[in-house]
């Protein structure tokens, strides 16, 4: 190892030993693809990756960096968008890769429950689980690349949300190695288990700072038998916000999907997205993706809806739709929403926000959202979209067609601040589904109840007392 500093030339030498010398990666060709996020706006530098294949390994480098008092960032399939997986630029830390922990352990579909390790790409479990007729329902547009370690480590959202709740909804049990290298083997597959505190909870959400997640028991669920996807037109977000009362209480836990998204944000996809076509004949303002799933194909569930969605033309609050007459047209229709994220980076990239708010304010958000930006930068392009049922707005704003680019980036600062400062008003979240990472860091240490930073230091101190993982990251 050619390495500055003689102690990372010696933990680096060692953890060869123990997953093999080529799985230490040392060339910069060999790491640039895990030192920088798709966007590039967290780029790092780091001596090494290191790439073990079981939760053995995992343990021998984690007690070895402990040792060396060495910083580890762990990461996935490096899709975050916070810069949680990113190393600093110090060039003293280590880059664990848990891609090669990507074995499905064991899967029951009596019990509903399926053992995966933490490198396992999510389309794959959604596979693997749709082999024995169950679901996975976390669902998110990245699904094709990114790992279920960071799903799990980011308490991901995603677009089941409203049905089946966050990832953290989704998990009954956990195995997580800890700073010092010790195991914890809670891989329990219990439903109801209240012997203590439940640390699973400690982990998930926990962005690598408190351990590092190698394997998890996920719950499954029965497919459902009938699925209706419908996409709608409407005038405003109050309209949207009164179609999705409407339709929860039509159809309670039968509604598994409400997003929605602005004409811009569409314009943008059917850009950019290959294959794309308008699903309506008319522009109209704002859109809603309607999904109902129901256990028996009975044929009532059609007839429901369209009663349903026949009413609400009728009252003005849906302008114009059309139902999904096929399994592929829903699949488009999903793959319109799935795709914005990607279609605005290919279209100029955007100035992104993950934010929730209480869902009754969510109308007057993205109105005063809406206006306060073009205030502050005329010609730009609020671009909204995201998950209505459950408040969270990915409030995305791209620079105007005819304006400089780089002058609209360097208005970032400015930009979040509004945005932030909205979503703090109306009592919501700046993080709902992306986590901390270090974009956000400094946001979290300004607005935290001071209690609960607290709590959150004392928990860190005693589960990594030597700050090697992930440090700089979430506090």
């Amino acid at each position: 190892m050619d390495g500055a500093d003689p102690s990372i030339d010696s933990f680096l030498a060692e953890a060869g030993n123990v997953i093999g010398a080529g799985h230490v990666l040392t060339e910069q060709s060999d790491k640039d693809g895990y030192l920088s996020e798709l966007r590039k706006l967290f780029v790092g530098d780091s001596p090494a990756v290191l790439r073990p294949r079981s939760t053995n390994e995992v343990s021998a480098i984690l007690r070895l960096a402990n040792d060396s008092g060495i910083a580890v960032v762990p990461q996935g399939g490096n899709t975050g968008l916070v810069g949680g997986q990113i190393p600093d630029m110090s060039g003293r830390q280590i880059v664990l890769s848990l891609s090669r922990l990507n074995t499905i352990r064991d899967i029951d579909p009596i019990g509903n429950t399926m053992v995966v390790e933490a490198g396992c790409i999510l389309e794959t479990i959604h596979q693997a689980a749709d082999e024995h007729d169950r679901l996975f329902p976390l669902t998110l547009g990245s699904m094709g690349s990114c790992q279920i370690g960071g799903n799990l480590s980011t308490n991901a959202g995603g677009t089941a949300v409203l049905a089946y709740g966050n990832t953290r909804d989704l998990v009954l049990g956990l195995e997580v190695v800890l700073a010092d290298g010790r195991i914890w083997n809670g891989l329990r597959r219990l439903r109801k288990d209240n012997t203590g505190y439940d640390l699973k909870h400690l982990f998930i959400g926990g962005e690598g700072t408190l351990g590092i997640i190698t394997a998890a028991v996920l719950k499954l669920f029965p497919k459902p038998a009938t699925r209706h996807v419908a996409f709608l037109g409407l005038a405003s977000p109050v309209d949207a916000a009164t179609l999705f009362n409407r339709a929860k209480g039509a159809f309670s836990n039968d509604l598994t999907g409400f997003e929605i998204m602005r004409r811009t944000t569409m314009d943008i996809a059917l850009r950019h997205i290959e294959g794309a076509r308008d699903p309506l004949q008319s522009a109209l303002p704002w859109y809603v993706l309607l999904e109902i799933s129901g256990g028996r194909d009975t044929g009532d569930l059609q007839l429901q809806i369209e009663t349903f969605l026949a009413e609400c033309f009728e009252d003005g609050v849906v302008a114009d739709g059309a139902i999904a007459q096929s399994d592929q047209q829903a699949a488009d229709f999903w793959h319109l929403r799935h795709g914005m994220s990607d279609a605005q980076r290919r279209d100029g990239g955007a100035i992104s926000h993950d934010v929730s708010v209480p869902i009754a304010r969510l109308p007057e958000f993205l109105e005063t959202g809406i206006a306060r930006i073009e205030n502050l930068v005329p010609g730009c392009r609020p671009n909204p979209f995201g998950h209505f049922g459950d408040g969270n707005i990915h409030f995305n704003v791209s620079p105007g067609y005819d304006g400089d680019p780089k002058a609209f980036f360097d208005r970032r600062a400015e930009i979040n601040d509004v945005v932030h400062a909205l979503t703090i008003e109306m009592g919501g979240s700046f993080s709902a589904e992306h986590g901390i990472g270090q974009l956000k860091r400094d946001l979290l240490a300004a607005t935290k109840d001071p209690v609960e930073l607290a709590l959150m230091r004392s928990i860190k101190q005693t589960l990594d007392p030597n700050g090697i993982l992930n440090p700089g990251k979430v506090l």
